[in-house]
Protein backbone atom coordinates (compact mmCIF):
# COMPACT_ATOMS: atom_id res chain seq x y z
CA UNK A 1 0.00 0.00 0.00
CA UNK A 2 1.23 3.94 -1.00
CA UNK A 3 1.70 6.13 2.22
CA UNK A 4 -1.42 7.14 3.34
CA UNK A 5 -2.35 11.30 2.89
CA UNK A 6 -3.89 13.48 5.65
CA UNK A 7 -5.87 16.62 5.63
CA UNK A 8 -7.02 17.71 8.07
CA UNK A 9 -8.60 15.15 9.98
CA UNK A 10 -9.44 13.05 7.14
CA UNK A 11 -7.32 10.34 5.82
CA UNK A 12 -7.14 8.93 1.72
CA UNK A 13 -5.12 5.98 0.93
CA UNK A 14 -4.65 6.07 -2.83
CA UNK A 15 -4.81 2.38 -3.05
CA UNK A 16 -6.06 -0.27 -1.51
CA UNK A 17 -5.57 -3.67 -0.04
CA UNK A 18 -8.36 -6.58 -0.53
CA UNK A 19 -11.24 -5.81 1.80
CA UNK A 20 -13.09 -8.92 0.82
CA UNK A 21 -12.25 -9.53 4.56
CA UNK A 22 -14.99 -6.35 5.53
CA UNK A 23 -17.85 -8.69 4.04
CA UNK A 24 -18.25 -10.43 7.26
CA UNK A 25 -18.26 -7.19 9.25
CA UNK A 26 -21.26 -5.70 7.66
CA UNK A 27 -25.11 -7.09 7.84
CA UNK A 28 -26.07 -4.32 5.16
CA UNK A 29 -25.61 -0.88 3.28
CA UNK A 30 -27.58 1.76 3.41
CA UNK A 31 -26.71 5.22 0.73
CA UNK A 32 -28.10 8.40 0.92
CA UNK A 33 -26.98 10.85 -1.29
CA UNK A 34 -27.52 12.32 -4.90
CA UNK A 35 -26.42 11.54 -7.94
CA UNK A 36 -23.07 10.64 -7.37
CA UNK A 37 -24.11 7.71 -5.49
CA UNK A 38 -27.52 7.20 -7.38
CA UNK A 39 -27.69 3.43 -8.54
CA UNK A 40 -31.26 4.02 -10.14
CA UNK A 41 -33.80 5.84 -8.42
CA UNK A 42 -34.04 8.89 -10.55
CA UNK A 43 -33.99 6.27 -13.61
CA UNK A 44 -36.55 4.52 -11.85
CA UNK A 45 -39.06 7.06 -11.47
CA UNK A 46 -38.72 8.80 -14.84
CA UNK A 47 -39.58 5.26 -16.08
CA UNK A 48 -36.28 4.57 -17.68
CA UNK A 49 -36.60 0.83 -18.26
CA UNK A 50 -40.06 1.09 -19.54
CA UNK A 51 -39.66 4.46 -21.94
CA UNK A 52 -36.21 5.34 -23.37
CA UNK A 53 -37.60 8.46 -24.39
CA UNK A 54 -38.31 9.80 -20.50
CA UNK A 55 -35.26 8.21 -18.97
CA UNK A 56 -33.23 10.16 -16.82
CA UNK A 57 -30.28 10.13 -16.98
CA UNK A 58 -30.16 9.12 -21.24
CA UNK A 59 -29.00 5.68 -21.67
CA UNK A 60 -27.26 5.27 -24.08
CA UNK A 61 -24.64 7.38 -23.24
CA UNK A 62 -25.53 6.50 -19.42
CA UNK A 63 -25.25 3.14 -17.95
CA UNK A 64 -29.00 2.68 -17.45
CA UNK A 65 -29.56 3.96 -13.71
CA UNK A 66 -26.10 5.92 -12.87
CA UNK A 67 -24.94 9.05 -13.85
CA UNK A 68 -21.48 7.64 -15.41
CA UNK A 69 -20.48 5.45 -18.03
CA UNK A 70 -20.57 2.00 -15.93
CA UNK A 71 -20.57 1.09 -12.31
CA UNK A 72 -20.14 3.80 -9.82
CA UNK A 73 -18.69 3.90 -6.24
CA UNK A 74 -21.66 2.10 -4.78
CA UNK A 75 -21.14 -0.86 -7.22
CA UNK A 76 -17.30 -1.39 -6.10
CA UNK A 77 -17.95 -1.01 -2.63
CA UNK A 78 -20.64 -3.23 -2.45
CA UNK A 79 -19.11 -6.03 -4.65
CA UNK A 80 -16.10 -5.57 -2.06
CA UNK A 81 -18.52 -6.04 1.01
CA UNK A 82 -20.45 -8.37 -0.37
CA UNK A 83 -24.14 -6.40 0.12
CA UNK A 84 -26.09 -5.02 -3.01
CA UNK A 85 -28.20 -2.20 -1.34
CA UNK A 86 -31.71 -1.72 -3.20
CA UNK A 87 -32.81 1.17 -4.79
CA UNK A 88 -36.06 2.81 -2.85
CA UNK A 89 -38.10 2.55 -5.87
CA UNK A 90 -40.09 0.97 -6.70
CA UNK A 91 -42.04 0.32 -2.95
CA UNK A 92 -42.74 -3.02 -3.77
CA UNK A 93 -39.64 -4.05 -2.21
CA UNK A 94 -40.55 -4.93 1.43
CA UNK A 95 -37.19 -6.85 2.57
CA UNK A 96 -34.17 -5.77 1.34
CA UNK A 97 -31.42 -7.85 2.72
CA UNK A 98 -28.55 -5.88 1.57
CA UNK A 99 -29.90 -2.38 2.60
CA UNK A 100 -31.49 -0.01 0.52
CA UNK A 101 -29.98 3.05 -1.64
CA UNK A 102 -31.48 6.43 -1.10
CA UNK A 103 -29.68 8.27 -3.31
CA UNK A 104 -31.29 10.23 -5.79
CA UNK A 105 -30.12 12.44 -8.57
CA UNK A 106 -30.16 16.36 -7.88
CA UNK A 107 -30.82 15.75 -4.47
CA UNK A 108 -30.00 18.93 -2.42
CA UNK A 109 -28.37 18.33 1.30
CA UNK A 110 -32.26 19.04 2.65
CA UNK A 111 -35.35 17.76 2.20
CA UNK A 112 -35.61 18.32 -1.51
CA UNK A 113 -34.17 18.28 -4.75
CA UNK A 114 -32.36 21.14 -5.89
CA UNK A 115 -31.94 19.70 -9.79
CA UNK A 116 -35.34 18.70 -10.59
CA UNK A 117 -37.79 20.88 -8.05
CA UNK A 118 -40.81 19.50 -9.59
CA UNK A 119 -40.26 16.01 -8.24
CA UNK A 120 -41.28 15.05 -5.07
CA UNK A 121 -37.97 12.95 -4.24
CA UNK A 122 -36.33 13.44 -0.91
CA UNK A 123 -33.02 15.46 -0.56
CA UNK A 124 -30.42 13.83 1.69
CA UNK A 125 -31.83 15.01 4.83
CA UNK A 126 -35.59 13.86 3.37
CA UNK A 127 -33.78 10.74 2.81
CA UNK A 128 -32.60 9.94 6.19
CA UNK A 129 -35.96 10.91 7.59
CA UNK A 130 -37.92 8.40 4.84
CA UNK A 131 -35.38 6.07 6.56
CA UNK A 132 -35.83 6.86 10.20
CA UNK A 133 -39.69 7.72 10.28
CA UNK A 134 -40.08 4.25 8.12
CA UNK A 135 -38.32 2.27 11.21
CA UNK A 136 -39.92 4.45 13.81
CA UNK A 137 -43.39 3.34 12.30
CA UNK A 138 -42.62 -0.63 12.03
CA UNK A 139 -41.15 0.15 16.03
CA UNK A 140 -37.44 -0.99 14.89
CA UNK A 141 -33.88 0.12 15.51
CA UNK A 142 -31.22 0.70 12.84
CA UNK A 143 -29.42 -2.03 12.73
CA UNK A 144 -25.91 -1.81 14.12
CA UNK A 145 -23.85 -3.87 11.99
CA UNK A 146 -24.75 -1.99 9.15
CA UNK A 147 -22.96 0.38 7.26
CA UNK A 148 -24.36 4.12 6.25
CA UNK A 149 -23.40 6.57 3.80
CA UNK A 150 -24.03 9.83 3.60
CA UNK A 151 -22.26 12.07 0.57
CA UNK A 152 -23.95 15.36 -0.33
CA UNK A 153 -24.00 19.17 -0.74
CA UNK A 154 -22.44 19.57 -4.38
CA UNK A 155 -26.09 20.48 -6.21
CA UNK A 156 -26.87 23.31 -3.28
CA UNK A 157 -23.87 25.01 -4.71
CA UNK A 158 -23.94 24.34 -8.15
CA UNK A 159 -27.73 24.15 -8.86
CA UNK A 160 -29.09 25.42 -5.95
CA UNK A 161 -27.44 28.61 -6.13
CA UNK A 162 -26.00 28.45 -1.91
CA UNK A 163 -23.43 30.92 -1.42
CA UNK A 164 -23.14 30.05 2.75
CA UNK A 165 -21.88 26.14 3.79
CA UNK A 166 -23.58 26.70 7.13
CA UNK A 167 -26.84 25.50 6.29
CA UNK A 168 -25.65 22.84 4.06
CA UNK A 169 -23.38 21.18 6.40
CA UNK A 170 -26.19 21.42 9.15
CA UNK A 171 -28.20 19.42 6.96
CA UNK A 172 -25.69 16.72 6.48
CA UNK A 173 -25.47 16.99 10.51
CA UNK A 174 -29.05 16.80 11.26
CA UNK A 175 -28.83 13.63 8.90
CA UNK A 176 -25.92 11.94 10.83
CA UNK A 177 -27.87 12.88 14.40
CA UNK A 178 -31.18 11.27 12.81
CA UNK A 179 -29.06 8.21 12.23
CA UNK A 180 -27.20 8.09 14.97
CA UNK A 181 -30.88 8.68 16.98
CA UNK A 182 -31.86 5.69 15.64
CA UNK A 183 -29.64 3.58 16.58
CA UNK A 184 -26.90 3.66 13.44
CA UNK A 185 -23.30 3.04 14.90
CA UNK A 186 -21.10 2.99 11.44
CA UNK A 187 -21.17 6.27 9.22
CA UNK A 188 -19.21 7.11 6.56
CA UNK A 189 -19.48 11.06 5.59
CA UNK A 190 -17.79 12.07 2.23
CA UNK A 191 -16.72 15.30 1.47
CA UNK A 192 -16.63 17.07 -1.64
CA UNK A 193 -14.25 17.23 -4.57
CA UNK A 194 -13.15 20.81 -5.48
CA UNK A 195 -16.02 21.52 -7.09
CA UNK A 196 -14.44 25.04 -8.95
CA UNK A 197 -12.00 22.20 -10.83
CA UNK A 198 -15.50 20.50 -12.96
CA UNK A 199 -15.65 20.93 -16.24
CA UNK A 200 -19.31 22.65 -15.69
CA UNK A 201 -16.99 25.54 -13.28
CA UNK A 202 -14.54 26.10 -15.92
CA UNK A 203 -16.93 26.49 -19.01
CA UNK A 204 -19.19 29.10 -16.67
CA UNK A 205 -16.16 31.06 -15.13
CA UNK A 206 -17.51 30.22 -11.90
CA UNK A 207 -14.31 28.51 -10.57
CA UNK A 208 -13.10 30.46 -7.72
CA UNK A 209 -16.41 30.90 -5.96
CA UNK A 210 -16.85 27.24 -6.07
CA UNK A 211 -13.51 26.35 -4.55
CA UNK A 212 -14.20 28.67 -1.90
CA UNK A 213 -17.40 27.11 -1.19
CA UNK A 214 -15.86 23.62 -1.40
CA UNK A 215 -13.20 24.54 1.31
CA UNK A 216 -15.56 26.56 3.10
CA UNK A 217 -18.02 23.23 3.25
CA UNK A 218 -15.28 20.65 3.63
CA UNK A 219 -14.05 22.69 6.85
CA UNK A 220 -16.98 23.33 7.99
CA UNK A 221 -18.03 19.40 7.52
CA UNK A 222 -14.79 18.63 9.20
CA UNK A 223 -15.84 20.30 12.71
CA UNK A 224 -18.95 18.63 12.74
CA UNK A 225 -17.46 15.20 11.82
CA UNK A 226 -14.77 15.92 14.96
CA UNK A 227 -17.76 16.83 17.02
CA UNK A 228 -19.84 13.69 16.74
CA UNK A 229 -16.42 11.56 17.11
CA UNK A 230 -15.93 13.68 20.65
CA UNK A 231 -19.47 13.32 21.85
CA UNK A 232 -20.62 9.99 20.56
CA UNK A 233 -20.42 6.37 20.47
CA UNK A 234 -20.82 6.92 16.94
CA UNK A 235 -18.74 5.23 14.54
CA UNK A 236 -17.82 8.75 12.26
CA UNK A 237 -15.73 7.38 9.20
CA UNK A 238 -14.19 10.60 7.50
CA UNK A 239 -13.80 9.81 3.62
CA UNK A 240 -11.73 12.61 1.67
CA UNK A 241 -12.51 12.56 -1.75
CA UNK A 242 -10.77 16.40 -1.46
CA UNK A 243 -7.51 15.49 -1.54
CA UNK A 244 -7.98 12.14 -3.90
CA UNK A 245 -9.67 14.50 -6.10
CA UNK A 246 -7.10 17.50 -6.24
CA UNK A 247 -4.35 14.62 -7.03
CA UNK A 248 -5.82 13.14 -9.78
CA UNK A 249 -6.42 16.48 -11.52
CA UNK A 250 -2.70 17.29 -10.90
CA UNK A 251 -1.49 14.05 -11.93
CA UNK A 252 -4.09 12.40 -14.42
CA UNK A 253 -1.58 10.08 -16.28
CA UNK A 254 -0.48 8.72 -12.23
CA UNK A 255 -4.10 7.05 -12.41
CA UNK A 256 -4.09 5.92 -16.11
CA UNK A 257 -6.22 9.49 -16.93
CA UNK A 258 -4.81 10.43 -20.53
CA UNK A 259 -7.54 13.32 -21.46
CA UNK A 260 -8.00 17.25 -20.22
CA UNK A 261 -8.87 16.86 -16.63
CA UNK A 262 -11.08 19.90 -17.93
CA UNK A 263 -13.10 18.14 -20.69
CA UNK A 264 -16.20 15.68 -20.33
CA UNK A 265 -16.34 12.37 -22.51
CA UNK A 266 -19.70 13.51 -22.78
CA UNK A 267 -20.43 16.89 -24.19
CA UNK A 268 -23.87 19.22 -23.79
CA UNK A 269 -26.33 18.12 -21.74
CA UNK A 270 -29.01 15.45 -20.53
CA UNK A 271 -31.57 16.67 -23.24
CA UNK A 272 -29.10 17.95 -25.96
CA UNK A 273 -26.14 15.82 -26.13
CA UNK A 274 -23.65 17.28 -29.03
CA UNK A 275 -20.91 14.35 -28.91
CA UNK A 276 -19.88 11.28 -26.49
CA UNK A 277 -15.85 10.25 -26.55
CA UNK A 278 -15.14 6.83 -27.54
CA UNK A 279 -12.82 6.18 -24.52
CA UNK A 280 -14.27 7.31 -21.34
CA UNK A 281 -12.37 5.91 -18.85
CA UNK A 282 -9.23 8.05 -19.91
CA UNK A 283 -11.92 11.18 -18.81
CA UNK A 284 -11.73 11.43 -15.30
CA UNK A 285 -15.52 13.31 -16.24
CA UNK A 286 -17.74 11.32 -17.85
CA UNK A 287 -19.59 14.80 -18.44
CA UNK A 288 -19.29 18.28 -16.53
CA UNK A 289 -20.27 17.29 -13.45
CA UNK A 290 -20.04 13.72 -12.85
CA UNK A 291 -16.73 11.64 -13.04
CA UNK A 292 -16.30 8.62 -14.99
CA UNK A 293 -16.57 4.89 -14.13
CA UNK A 294 -13.05 4.46 -13.72
CA UNK A 295 -12.84 7.31 -11.75
CA UNK A 296 -15.19 6.25 -9.52
CA UNK A 297 -13.03 3.27 -8.56
CA UNK A 298 -11.01 5.53 -7.18
CA UNK A 299 -13.55 6.70 -5.41
CA UNK A 300 -14.54 3.52 -3.88
CA UNK A 301 -10.92 2.09 -3.20
CA UNK A 302 -10.79 5.72 -0.95
CA UNK A 303 -13.85 4.00 0.99
CA UNK A 304 -12.55 0.82 1.10
CA UNK A 305 -9.79 2.42 2.44
CA UNK A 306 -11.14 4.37 5.32
CA UNK A 307 -13.87 1.92 5.99
CA UNK A 308 -10.79 -0.45 6.37
CA UNK A 309 -8.80 1.87 9.11
CA UNK A 310 -11.49 2.14 11.36
CA UNK A 311 -13.22 0.15 13.78
CA UNK A 312 -15.59 -2.06 12.76
CA UNK A 313 -18.35 -4.24 14.22
CA UNK A 314 -18.81 -8.06 14.60
CA UNK A 315 -21.49 -9.70 12.64
CA UNK A 316 -25.21 -9.80 13.98
CA UNK A 317 -27.53 -12.68 14.05
CA UNK A 318 -30.30 -10.32 13.73
CA UNK A 319 -30.64 -8.20 10.68
CA UNK A 320 -33.24 -5.03 10.80
CA UNK A 321 -36.17 -4.91 8.28
CA UNK A 322 -36.80 -2.43 6.30
CA UNK A 323 -40.25 -1.93 5.28
CA UNK A 324 -40.09 1.32 2.37
CA UNK A 325 -42.93 3.80 2.68
CA UNK A 326 -44.90 5.87 0.81
CA UNK A 327 -42.91 9.72 -0.60
CA UNK A 328 -46.07 11.04 -2.30
CA UNK A 329 -46.40 11.36 -5.82
CA UNK A 330 -43.46 11.67 -8.25
CA UNK A 331 -43.57 13.71 -11.61
CA UNK A 332 -41.55 12.43 -14.61
CA UNK A 333 -39.00 14.22 -16.09
CA UNK A 334 -38.41 14.81 -19.64
CA UNK A 335 -40.62 15.55 -22.77
CA UNK A 336 -43.12 13.46 -21.65
CA UNK A 337 -44.51 14.42 -18.04
CA UNK A 338 -46.65 11.59 -16.27
CA UNK A 339 -47.62 11.21 -12.87
CA UNK A 340 -46.36 7.85 -10.45
CA UNK A 341 -48.63 6.97 -7.60
CA UNK A 342 -46.96 5.98 -4.91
Amino acid sequence: MKKALTTAGFVLFSFMLPCKALASNFSQFYVFGDSLSDTGNIFTATEGFENPETAFPPSPPYSPGRFANGDIWVDFVGNEIGLTPTTFLPTSVNIPADGVNFATGGSASGLNNAFLPDLSLPGVLGQVNLFTQTLQANNQKADQNALYTIWGGANDYLFAGVTNPNQTVSNLSNAISSLAQIGAKNIAVFNLPDLGKTPLALATNNSAPLTQLSLAHNAALEQTLNDFGANSNVNIIPVDINSLFNRVVANPKEFGFTQNPAIPCVVGNFSNISSVCNNPDEFIFFDAVHPSSKSHRLVADATLNAIKHETVPEPSSVFSILAIGTVGTIGVLKRKRKKISR
